[in-house]
């Protein structure tokens, strides 16, 4: 597991990582993470000293996948209902302090209704605004075309050994490629 923004356990007393290159040797290369990832697992169920091995990404590319199509339609609805949470929460929020008891079920319905339609206003101007750029959703990651596995060279070769017999044991794990020669 990583550790969130980067910050070491109570070896490093809260120290911030400085960014530092990849080191060892390059033990196996996958075409994809979860190949490089389960190479990773097979190595610690035989008890291999897995904190000696960096998996790298290489050759990064940003990805964007288009989702769908933007319409008024979606953002004034998207909008409404963004607006509509906004004002359940104030209306929820304006009930603590309200003298008046029986009311308090309209107000919240009235604080509902309000923040809908600011918020079908909203999205739709935010919509006529972009002209028709931009007319799609999307999402975006960052992806290797390579991600090698390099290992401390105190056990590299123990690494290739156990990646070798994992291939030729038949396991549904994937067949490690010939790492890049170093230039």
């Amino acid at each position: 597991m990583t550790s969130p923004m980067g910050f070491r356990g109570a070896s490093g007393a809260g120290v911030p990582n400085v960014p530092t290159p990849p080191t060892g040797f390059a033990v196996a290369a996958y075409p994809t993470y979860l190949q490089a990832q389960r190479a990773v697992e097979h190595l610690a169920r035989n008890d291999f000293s897995v904190q000696d091995v960096t998996i790298v990404g290489s050759d990064l590319q940003m990805v964007e996948r288009v989702t769908g199509r933007l319409t008024s339609g979606k953002m004034i609805g998207a909008g409404a209902g963004s607006g509509a949470w906004m004002g359940l929460f104030v209306g929820m929020l304006m009930s603590f302090f309200s003298p008046v008891q029986g009311g308090v079920f309209l107000l919240i319905l009235v604080s509902i209704g309000v923040g809908a339609l600011f918020g079908a206003a909203m999205g739709w101007l935010g919509y006529s605004m972009t002209k028709g750029r931009r007319d799609f959703t999307s999402s975006s990651q960052v992806v290797a075309r390579r991600y090698d596995l390099l290992c401390e060279p105190r056990s590299a070769e123990s690494a290739r050994n156990l990646l070798a017999r994992m291939e030729l044991g038949g396991t549904n794990a994937p067949a490690p490629q010939a790492p890049p020669q170093p230039s």
